[in-house]
């Protein structure tokens, strides 16, 4: 038998002969074979990502209709409080959706998130809008968690498969398409403006109900796993998993950031009919679809590569391999004989098959139950019940219930709280629409920062989560006292440290405890978010609001039915709140010190050392890499620049 190693892996259109020089690189682009290489090819799975995480991100706006879900329903501010858990808690419980992704592909967790959306928020704009009957409050609580609960499905679907896609940039990875995320409440804003004209904040439920289903539905079938291609050490960055267009999707989407900054701020001093609100939409439209050119330019870079490398293969052809027997290989174009193989190692001898079928399973579960509480080394792949048991993941659950709770507590009720102290209208619809930005330079911020300290200075990614926690207790203090004109610095700075806390505790899980079983623990990891908001929004902020509501004995009569709705109004409404808020975000970052400590020594080495040559460990955290030392069949090899020169100089045109 004779085997060409050059054989195969060659046959796609992206590694057809070499153009003839000075090819006009459009004739190759608009070709349908190019066609099909972006749309099937890896970074376009990035593009649709950042569509999908765009429009995930409604449950970041309950703010802007929370007052009319409030007074068309008849709600005080602890029952709204108590919606709001179920919205936060739909969002993060994503366990299910994890589940699901480890046994089925990620375009069946997109559809049922896709369905759960249109149903949830459907139905919540139907109660709002009087037209169904007023539902009881567990009903409302059902509709929205369904809802919120979307959104887990579609970071699920897409945010994980991107991470596991490029798993060497995942801080980049998580930084930017979370960034997205942290956008989307300002884009929804902005659409809902241009669609609706912002009279009717029913609507705005409306287009949060269609919006997100259509755009998973349309990109649903884009969304897939790759194997990842191995590099070699030393060797040059594959233009497949290259991170140079990551940094154009940064500025792409700092742009985009910039553009809404002015827009927010220009909308709440300039009154805009319904069509400039619609013309305004034109270049948001615009910059959101602007990475596909990002996506364009690289895959034309990945064909143009995949040409040089087939043209050093027909330069300097790869050696035949004979194999004469099953223990025998000859290397025919170096007339060199491999050793004979080794036998294979004799099968484990199994003890005697007299016990019964009941034994067996109890061996296996005692098995089980004995492995989770042995765990591999940090940095290798965990199972979900050997991280679920870690004290890793205890301490990093506990840091982030006490951080984030506190930070999703103040921005739900960003609304009440410039109402209680004071602020016009005008202005708290500012600053609350501007979270979504500050949100945003959150995420992004800290994706990117700490993957550059982190390869260049090994910085832990758990001591800036500790700082992040830290920093964020200057917001809580400035709400607390109720500083005259500081609740727009208060702003910034929760909206900033919510967003960055996001992508370090997701990196930190991916890189302790692995990527094989990321889909699950990635969701366990969110579930931080809902208990620490029902501790500290619900029986926190929302029982001592209402009850200085009532020592105050202030209510005015709105909703259905005559109801009263307290209204709080001084710098004691939410003081007590955000002191104790305060405490348990500096207990959260104190323990997150002992995270710290305990990942010290990991992250001071190469935590990235199993994705290249030479070392174990699979390259996507599933099975996928080089066998025994060799690139898997069919992978393009990267080629050195002595390799690159020679065969430039070979054919101009290439």
């Amino acid at each position: 038998m004779v085997f060409d190693a050059g054989a195969a892996g060659m046959s796609s259109p992206a590694s057809a002969s070499p153009p003839p020089p000075g090819t006009n690189p459009l004739r190759v682009i608009l070709t349908r074979g190019f066609a099909r290489q972006v749309i099937t090819g890896r970074w376009f799975t990035v593009f649709a990502s950042l569509l999908i995480m765009a429009a995930s991100g409604a449950t970041y706006i309950f703010s802007t209709y929370s007052g009319t879900l409030k007074s068309s329903l008849g709600y005080d501010q602890r029952t709204l409080n108590t919606v709001s858990f179920f919205k936060d808690l739909g969002a993060n419980l994503g366990v299910f959706s994890g589940l699901i992704n480890e046994v089925t592909p990620p375009w069946v967790v997109l559809a049922m998130g896709a369905a759960m959306n249109l149903f949830g928020y459907l139905m919540v704009y139907l109660a709002v809008s009087g037209r169904t009957a007023k539902p009881p409050l567990w009903l409302v609580c059902l509709y929205i968690f369904a809802g919120a609960n979307s959104q887990s499905f579609a970071n699920t679907g897409a945010l994980v498969t991107c991470v596991k896609n490029f798993p060497e940039s995942r801080g980049v990875v998580l930084g930017i398409l979370k960034g997205f995320v942290g956008l989307s409440g300002a884009v929804y804003t902005q659409l809902y403006l241009a669609f609706y004209g912002g009279d009717d904040p029913e609507s705005l439920i409306l287009l949060i109900a269609w919006l997100p289903a259509a755009v998973s539905v349309v990109f649903v079938h884009t969304i897939r796993y790759m194997p990842y291609p191995r590099r070699r050490r030393g060797g040059g960055e594959s233009q497949e998993t290259s991170s140079d267009p990551f940094f154009c999707f940064l500025y792409l989407s700092i742009a985009l950031a910039c553009f809404l900054l002015v827009m927010i701020v220009v909308q709440r001093q300039v009154t805009f009919s319904r069509p400039a609100y619609g013309l305004a939409a034109t270049p948001l439209l615009i910059l959101l679809l602007m990475p596909l050119g990002v996506v364009v330019k690289q895959e034309y870079k990945i064909f143009r590569e995949r040409q040089l490398d087939a043209a050093l293969l027909a330069a300097s052809p790869p050696p035949t391999i004979t194999v004469a027997a099953a223990d025998h290989v000859q290397l025919s174009s170096n007339h060199k004989t491999e050793h004979p193989l080794p036998p294979p190692p004799p099968p484990a001898t199994t003890p005697a098959t007299s016990t019964s079928s009941s034994t067996s399973c109890l061996g296996k579960l005692g098995g089980c139950v004995k492995t989770m509480f042995h765990p591999p080394a940090r940095g290798e792949d965990h199972t979900i019940l050997q991280a679920l048991v870690s004290i890793d993941m205890l301490v990093l659950f506990i840091a982030t219930i006490c951080g984030v709770g506190g930070t999703l507590t103040a921005i739900d009720n960003m609304g009440q709280i410039g109402q209680s102290l004071g602020y016009p209208s005008k202005s708290i619809n500012t600053f609350v629409s501007l979270i979504s930005i500050w949100n945003y330079a959150g995420r992004v911020t800290a994706g990117y920062a700490s993957e550059a300290v982190l390869a260049r200075y090994r910085f832990p990614r758990t001591l800036l989560l500790t700082l992040v926690l830290l920093l964020a207790c200057a917001g809580h203090l400035l709400i607390a006292f109720g500083v005259p004109g500081s609740l727009y610095a208060a702003s910034v700075l929760i909206g900033f440290c919510f967003g960055a806390q996001w992508p370090l505790v997701f990196a930190v899980i991916s890189e302790v405890f692995g990527l094989k079983y990321y889909s699950t623990l990635y969701n366990f990891g969110g579930m931080a978010s809902p208990v620490g908001s029902y501790i500290l929004n619900v029986r926190v902020a929302g029982r001592l609001y209402d009850a200085q509501a009532a020592r105050q004995g202030g209510s005015v009569v709105v909703g259905v039915g005559g109801k009263h709705d307290r209204v709080c109004l001084g710098v004691e409404c939410f003081k007590r709140s955000f002191l104790i808020i305060t405490a348990a975000t500096v207990l959260g970052a104190l323990v997150s010190l002992v995270l710290v400590w305990r990942t010290w020594r990991f992250y001071k080495g190469d935590i990235y050392a199993k994705f290249r040559e030479g070392s174990g460990g699979a390259a996507t955290g599933e099975g996928e890499g080089e066998v025994d030392g060799r690139l898997p069949v069919g992978q393009p090899r990267r080629v050195g620049a002595e390799e690159e020169a020679a065969a430039v100089n070979g054919w101009k045109g290439g």
